[in-house]
């Protein structure tokens, strides 16, 4: 599956982070190593592709470990999923009381904190469960531990862009390209359609104009976090499917068309390249891209082929005309 996939990023991506929900997840500093040496070792010929590793937060993750991956410059951020919140996620937190001092020594050695922002209470109606998670869980670390660096990856509610919004400089956001072009009619409307089903689910309409509106603002608390999902179509395509969906081949394309659509093809690059390396602490990038709206539609695969099953790439339900390509230096 890396093989096949990681190409579609490092064609116009000089670097990304590297979420840890693999199976078993990657909770050392070592298996991050390997993890990293892995996808160095799939990128195809020629391309110049950084993976910033992160770690995947347990109630038993060891703060000497974190520290010495932090401190070797390979550990860029740590992963918190709620246990059971999204793929791959039964090994994440239970108990938040007990990772708080391995919380307080990352706000120490000042090393940000991903959340994956939804709680799994069974009570808690799945579309509410990010509303909920901001007042039960993210807002109480917050204020016990003011200092700490935190990106809420994947927003997906006004709820969470107003809280962001208002939060200070210790917080910021990731959006999807998937959440800026769909809502749940997507999946739902007209028969269950798999393959526009991802965790955090997409919500309302109103929700989703939250999100455009946010990423297109050029404020520099949000910047595109892909999610770029890739699930063989027969784990998708089944009785309890699996969440994900795959849009690193097209994201910029449909990035383009969101952006033109919405008149602010001049806050792109801030979303894009700008906003998250600033967040990060990191120097953007040197490289640039030149896009091109061309005359007529972009063909994309519908599906990519993986041993003997496919991976169905993201239809944003209407053409695209932005292309892109490498440059070196100058201005676009």
């Amino acid at each position: 599956m890396l093989k096949a996939v990681i190409g579609h990023s490092s064609a116009w991506s000089a670097r990304a982070i590297i979420m840890p929900n693999l199976v078993p997840p990657v909770v050392t500093t070592s298996q991050a190593q390997a993890y990293k040496d892995q996808i160095e070792a799939a990128l195809p010929s020629g391309d110049d592709f950084t993976p910033l590793m992160t770690l995947y937060l347990t109630e038993q993750t060891d703060i000497d470990d974190l520290q010495a991956g932090a401190d070797s410059g390979l550990i860029q951020a740590v992963k918190l999923y709620p246990a059971g919140a999204t793929t791959n996620s039964e090994s994440g937190v239970s108990s938040f009381e007990k990772i708080m001092p391995i919380l307080e020594h990352m706000a120490k050695i000042n090393l940000p904190l991903l959340v994956h922002g939804e709680v799994t209470d069974a009570d808690i109606d799945i579309f509410d469960r990010e509303a909920v998670f901001i007042e039960r869980v993210l807002d109480p670390i917050r204020k016990r531990i003011p200092e700490l660096r935190v990106v809420m990856e994947h927003v997906t509610t006004s709820d969470g862009i107003d809280y962001v919004s208002a939060g200070g400089d210790n917080i910021a956001a990731t959006i999807t390209t998937h959440h800026l072009i769909i809502n749940r009619n997507a999946y739902l409307a007209g028969g269950i359609r798999p393959h526009y089903y991802c965790l955090p689910v997409a919500k309302r309409e109103s929700h989703r104009l939250a999100l455009r509106a946010a990423a297109t603002s050029g404020n520099p608390k949000f910047f595109l976090g892909t999610d770029s999902a890739p699930h063989f179509d027969g784990a998708k395509e089944t009785a309890c499917g699996c969440a994900g969906i795959y849009t690193s081949i097209n994201t910029l394309n449909c990035l383009a068309h969101v952006f033109e659509d919405d008149g602010a093809l001049d806050q792109m690059e801030a979303f894009t390249s700008l906003n998250g390396p600033a967040f990060y602490r990191l120097k953007p990038n040197d490289k640039k891209l030149k896009f091109t709206k061309q005359d007529a539609p972009i063909a994309f695969p519908k599906q990519i082929p993986v041993q003997n099953d496919h991976i169905t790439v993201f239809d944003p339900g209407f053409p695209l005309f932005w292309s892109h390509e490498a440059i070196n230096g100058g201005e676009i």
